[in-house]
């Protein structure tokens, strides 16, 4: 195994980096190499793969995935690692510290209605750009760019804003990358290209100093951007504002003739809303002082298949966020419960892989913390999230579970995990149901305010047991929504037995339910509510936990 004290992750470039500060936690170290090779795997890698990328023992490999796992940042099955939405949390504390989606977002979303183009948020990140707030169009041709992504700056609309502001070292830095990787290898979320593009020199010249830059396919073919800089009250730029679109809708020119105007007018909204948003100094709401505490409790009962020093590190990333974006040492010990010493090497790691950045005495995040998996992540959708939940409350209930969303008024089937055996409940992803005599609909028409609870349909029977009268369905809904959950016994299809609780995103409503459904011999209804109602409602609050992480900053489709 590589020595703790000067073992570095390799490099996703051949150009030499600085020398590794031998108060760095190699652990860390290694664990942070594991999970940006993950994320630049889509998410999900092999466990041998990762030893062939990290150049890692597989003894290793296998105790940063069993510490990982532990936290609940990833999944191992057989072979194979998953990053889990929990990761998101890292992400989310550069993200609510830096403020800008919270601040801007909204106005991006509203220009993005307007163009009916795909709006973008990003801040330079060394010599790349990183996105943080997006706003997609839904068409079949659609623009993907997620949250995290780092491109090359001199191939993007942003980069000659940001890069009018680079000083001697920075371009040299910049030069010193395009020699040793022409082709841009080391940056995953653009395809490479070996042709040449044009000079940002002379672009910073022409486009940084006009403020409005231009991607004219440069990315890729057919994808066309523009960006003009969002400038803090201090004159930075502290963000640059995309609009992006296809050449099937438009030229360059065409692109800055059509948007440009309205590109700029929102800019100077955004800039007005950072001079009026107050410098939040109220006391923030601390994280949890007692992760240390839970870290050496874990490492008691799991030995040498927990790496403490890996789980404690990454703990001082979650330490910052909203009211926290700049912390002192002593504000990250206390904030952690780590011992002064821990904290100051994990910041001195993270600071030398570029996670963490200090100015004096302060220490703050850096886009590059949402490297650790968060790209892969933010296209996260609801039955992604629920499906491994949906699998281990089947394994504890043996009986099949199921999520399902309110389409109109009927319930549609969007994640689904069968119990093994000789007779079950057969339903495939998709299926629909009237919601009136299904346990999931009830619940989620139950969601609706009082009064309007009831389907705007006929109420037909399906089986000799289902309610139709519209005074009885009411009422029926009203408990529903009294003891937050349904159970639906042979109304929906005869020997058919369910029970469903609300899946609730973070503002409480119910965007989907969650239920367990078997032949009515299995259960009564006693034993239903007695037995199953806990099971469901504790893996209901595990899918919105995960909900609440991942839908922080990102929509989360449903």
């Amino acid at each position: 195994m590589p020595d703790e004290k000067t073992w570095a992750p390799e490099e996703k470039t051949s150009a030499p980096g600085p020398a590794v500060p031998p108060e760095a936690v190699g652990p860390l170290m290694r664990g942070i190499a594991v999970l940006r090779e993950a994320g630049d795997a889509g998410g999900r890698v092999s466990l041998s793969d990762l030893v062939r990328s990290t150049g890692l023992a597989r003894s290793t490999v296998d105790r940063i995935a069993a510490t990982f796992a532990r936290m609940g940042y990833v999944r191992v099955d057989g072979h194979w690692l998953t990053l889990a939405p929990r990761l998101m949390e890292v992400g989310n504390a550069y993200l609510a510290a830096l403020r800008l989606p919270a601040l801007l977002g909204p106005l991006a979303e509203r220009l993005a209605e307007e163009l009916d183009e795909s709006v973008s948020l990003a801040v330079p990140d060394g010599d790349g750009i990183r996105f943080v707030h997006q706003t997609t169009r839904r068409r079949t041709m659609s623009l993907v760019f997620r949250i995290g992504d780092l491109l090359p700056a001199e191939r993007t609309a942003p980069g000659p804003l940001f890069a009018a502001d680079w000083d001697a070292s920075a371009w040299a830095r910049w030069r010193e990358r395009r020699a040793a990787d022409p082709s841009g290898t080391c940056f995953p979320a653009a395809p490479p290209r070996v042709d040449e593009v044009p000079d940002l020199e002379e672009r910073v010249a022409d486009e940084g100093k006009r403020g409005v830059g231009i991607d004219d396919q440069l990315i890729e073919p057919g994808l066309l951007a523009l960006a003009v800089p969002v400038r803090a009250p201090d004159g930075t730029i502290a963000c640059a504002l995309s609009a992006v679109s296809h050449t099937s809708r438009h030229s360059a020119a065409s692109l800055r003739k059509a948007l440009l105007s309205r590109v700029r007018e929102a800019a100077g909204e955004m800039e007005r809303v950072l001079r009026q948003a107050p410098a939040d100094r109220s006391p923030a709401g601390a994280p949890a002082a007692g992760l240390a505490d839970w870290t050496s409790a874990t490492k008691q009962e799991l030995g040498a298949g927990f790496v403490e020093s890996l789980a404690r590190g990454l703990t001082v990333l979650t330490a910052f966020g909203e009211r926290r974006p700049e912390l002192t040492l002593t504000a990250v010990a206390d904030a952690t419960g780590l011992a002064r010493a821990t904290a100051r090497r994990a910041l001195i790691t993270l600071e030398h892989l570029g996670h963490v950045t200090s100015t004096g005495r302060t220490f703050r995040l850096t886009p590059r913390v949402l490297a650790l998996g968060y790209p892969a992540l933010s296209r996260t959708t609801l039955p992604e999230i629920a499906t491994p939940h949906l699998a281990a409350l089947v394994r504890r209930v043996h009986d099949s579970a199921s999520l399902a969303v309110l389409v109109g008024e009927d319930i549609q089937y969007t994640a689904r995990v069968a119990t093994t055996r000789i007779m079950s409940v057969n339903i495939s992803l998709g299926t629909r149901f009237p919601a009136y005599a299904a346990s999931m609909g009830r619940v989620l028409l139950a969601d609706r305010e009082p009064g309007h609870r009831l389907p705007a349909i006929e109420l037909k029977p399906l089986t000799p047991r289902t309610t139709t009268d519209p005074a009885q369905l009411t009422a029926l809904l009203d408990q529903v929504a009294e003891q937050g959950y349904a159970l639906v016994d042979e109304e929906l299809e005869e020997g058919l037995r369910s029970l469903a609780v609300p899946v609730r995103d973070g503002t409480g409503r119910a965007v989907a339910a969650l239920n367990v459904a078997m032949h009515s011999s299995r259960r009564t209804v006693e034993e239903c509510v007695r037995d199953l109602l806990p099971e469901l409602r504790a893996t209901a609050a595990a899918i919105e936990a995960d909900l609440h992480i991942a839908g922080r900053f990102t929509r989360i489709p449903s």
